[in-house]
């Protein structure tokens, strides 16, 4: 029989098993689309630990309603990527996924939506198990998605014709198109779910949609390539990036004015900001890096190297975003 540990034993332990969970670095997930892989980045010391193949073309990730998974979409390899989101390590693949360019989750957890850019169309799965439902044909370059809180519209951008669509959910069928500016991309409803701002990637502003009336009611001049989307969580702030003028403007939608703008090099795109509000993290496509914003000053703080035309970024201890 082992003698009982002593007190100063166990404290020794417990310390030692402190130190272990406390030397594994925080992780940062970047989809680099241009290369099919991923990089793992450790978020305390800016830098790339790891990067492995994934599949062909991933573009965009979410994380599961109930926090466990972090879905990956491959577009071109037409499949689901599931990972450990606080290692990055892969659990599982979903395949026949097809062309899963942007994907999302309706706030209902009933339906899963991908917008198949390069096929032209928007598929409706089961949230449960992925199941095809409903495929329906779009005019052109389906790209961006946004739900409505009760989940019965999805708005979808299409980029090739200059459009927005609103897509019922329950009926499985497209409601209407709207022009919405040249080359639409990001799209972001506010909280109030009056309006639905477009980032207008062929042009420098947002344009501002009353989408009940199906009217663009105003138009705010941003950078040039106004691309994505990301809120702050405190329901008054929305971050978009601007690819073509390299940067990301600050826009409170209570006013509709822009209150801090962050110049970013290289193209920046997908953002994720850090629990505590003091930085923003963009991927920039076009340098095929990570960029690291220091809010309290707006300067660019830490530029780390990742792979080809990185996208999607994510990382678990971020600011919420609804």
């Amino acid at each position: 029989m082992k003698p009982p540990l002593s007190a100063l034993s166990l404290l020794l332990a417990a310390l030692a098993t402190a130190a272990t969970a406390s030397a594994k670095p925080e992780i940062v997930v970047v989809l680099n689309s241009g290369d099919g892989t991923i990089s793992l980045l450790d978020k305390g010391n800016y830098r790339e630990i790891k990067r492995f193949p994934v599949g062909k073309e991933p573009h965009h990730l979410m994380i599961s309603p109930d926090g466990k998974d972090l879905y990956v979409a491959n577009s071109v390899s037409n499949e689901l990527v599931i990972l450990d989101p606080d290692t990055g390590e892969i659990r599982r693949r979903v395949p026949k996924i097809s062309d899963p360019y942007q994907l999302g989750f309706s706030p209902d957890r009933k339906w899963f939506v991908t917008a198949s850019l390069r096929l032209d169309r928007v598929d409706i799965y089961k949230a449960d198990g992925f199941q095809l439902v409903k495929r329906l044909p779009m005019p052109k370059m389906p790209s961006h998605l946004a739900f409505t809180a009760d989940s019965s519209i999805v708005f979808v951008s299409l980029q090739d014709t200059n459009e927005i669509a609103a897509v019922d959910l329950a009926k499985q069928e497209v409601m209407w198109k709207m022009p919405s500016g040249k080359t639409p991309a990001g799209l972001y409803l506010t909280p109030d779910q009056k309006y639905l701002l477009v980032g207008v990637m062929g042009e420098d502003y947002i344009n501002v949609i009353d989408w009940r009336a199906k009217k663009s009611v105003m138009k705010i001049h941003a950078g040039k390539g106004c691309h994505q989307f990301l809120p702050m969580g405190d329901k008054v702030h929305v971050f978009v990036s601007s690819r073509i003028d390299s940067q990301i403007d600050k826009l409170n939608f209570k006013t509709m004015k822009i209150e801090a703008t962050y110049k970013v090099p290289g193209g920046p795109d997908c953002m994720q900001m850090t629990a505590d509000g003091t930085e923003l993290w963009t991927t920039s496509r076009f340098i095929s890096k990570v960029s690291v914003v220091d809010l309290a000053t707006g300067k660019l703080k830490k530029v780390i190297r990742v792979g080809y035309s990185p996208h999607g970024v994510y990382f678990r201890n971020h600011a919420e975003t609804n």
